[in-house]
């Protein structure tokens, strides 16, 4: 595409590779022309998208044109200028408590990992790159954070919450998270269950929420970064605004109309397609997301709530992720997918309705199961809701 560059960013990159990726990014965020980050050696899922794209006018300022995870269709392409990352990164700086090393531990082509980059350039520090060809490993994690510590200085590290699980379920990662100074969650919702399990092992965590089309985390811990405002418009969405909202879309004129404004004041704002609320003193509380809602027998149930009830009151469940699939009489039927720890005892439907009951309102109880050795992702951290319907659908023969 005239005037944008692809950004190659390998699963398990070199000490070169690394140098080269910052390069770029610095030249980047400098007003050179803007990248695209994509993984390297293999095809990318936003190929097609960008092939249909060439020519289209880039807006100036550009530094970043980032795919969503294209949960609902065809991915887009957010377009995020040098000054909304830089306002993000030096924004997260002030609130972590000065910049440090980071240590990269999810893709680099994802916003949030290319946020870690993103921060190492304006940080003038080089981020420690953790080896994910072979998916994410406690052990390297450790080692690489034990290197680190060596080195002294701030540090901080940026998962998502299957991440944060695993390492709290592991002695030695439990330690190694515990000795950042801070540690980012985000990506998806993170259960009560570790986050309480984190504070009671010192690991100092922050819960981000932010997408793409925010550069990535704008608030934390419930709250705002300096440089970012949230409102819940009349529909009950989170609409974000501030210095690190997109521009819109790449060539995409009518999604960009209908999810970005720009107030009177020149604030831009982003409508998300998340439900939330603010509580007395401001803090964000997502309660579900509108295209997630279930209609079973004309009641609606959010899926959050639940999931979060089944990892915390059913034994032996690791992660949970709840899907309305069809049903002939109820319309849909809430049913939930779980993976369970090691050693866990089996998991039927009336195991979990009856761990349940008295805690959900009988409407939100699960009426069907699966049971999987792992949930199917999207993109860093999100479960893949249409892949798990469609596992449903095939187990039930539909």
């Amino acid at each position: 595409m005239t005037g944008l560059r692809r950004l190659e960013v390998p699963r398990d990159p070199t000490p070169q590779d690394v140098r080269s990726l910052l390069a770029r990014l610095t030249d980047a965020l400098g007003g050179e022309a803007p990248v695209l980050p994509v993984p390297a050696g293999g095809p990318s899922g936003t190929t097609a998208v960008v092939d249909k794209l060439a020519g289209s006018d880039i807006p100036a300022g550009v530094a970043v044109v980032v795919p969503t995870s294209g949960s609902t269709g065809t991915p887009k392409l957010a377009l995020l200028t040098a000054d909304a990352l830089v306002a993000s990164a030096t924004a997260t700086h002030e609130v972590l408590g000065g910049p440090g090393s980071w240590l990269l531990a999810m893709p680099g082509y994802h916003i949030a990992g290319l946020q870690v980059l993103v921060r190492s350039v304006v940080g003038g520090t080089t981020p420690c790159v953790l080896d994910l060809a072979n998916g994410f490993d406690v052990a390297a994690f450790v080692a690489l954070t034990a290197e680190m510590a060596a080195n002294g200085g701030r540090r901080y590290t940026a998962v998502v919450p299957t991440q944060l699980t695993r390492l709290l379920d592991d002695p030695a990662g439990t330690r190694a998270l515990a000795s950042y100074d801070r540690v980012l969650v985000g990506g998806a919702a993170t259960t009560d269950l570790d986050v309480s399990r984190a504070a009671r092992a010192g690991v100092r965590t922050v819960l981000t929420y932010g997408m793409s089309e925010t550069a990535g985390g704008c608030v934390y811990d419930g709250l705002p970064l300096p440089v970012s405002h949230v409102h819940i418009d009349n529909d009950h969405h989170v609409v974000l605004g501030g210095a690190t909202v997109a521009l819109g879309y790449l060539g995409r004129p009518g999604p960009t109309r209908d999810c970005f404004t720009v107030d009177s004041d020149g604030q831009r704002w982003f409508r998300t397609d998340d439900l939330g609320s603010l509580d007395g003193d401001g803090h964000l509380r997502i309660t579900g997301r509108a295209d997630d809602l279930i209609n079973t027998g004309s009641l609606k149930v959010a899926p959050g709530p639940v999931e979060d009830a089944i990892v915390r009151f059913v034994p032996g469940v690791l992660d949970a992720v709840v899907v309305g699939t069809d049903h002939p009489t109820w319309g849909q039927a809430v049913s939930a997918a779980v993976t369970l720890r090691r050693g866990a005892p089996s998991l039927t439907v009336r195991d979990l309705r009856t761990a349940l009951r008295g805690i959900l309102p009988d409407h939100s109880l699960p009426h069907r199961l699966l049971v999987l050795d792992a949930i199917p992702l999207r993109g860093p951290g999100k479960p893949d809701r249409g892949a798990l319907v469609a596992a449903f659908d095939e187990t039930l023969g539909t």
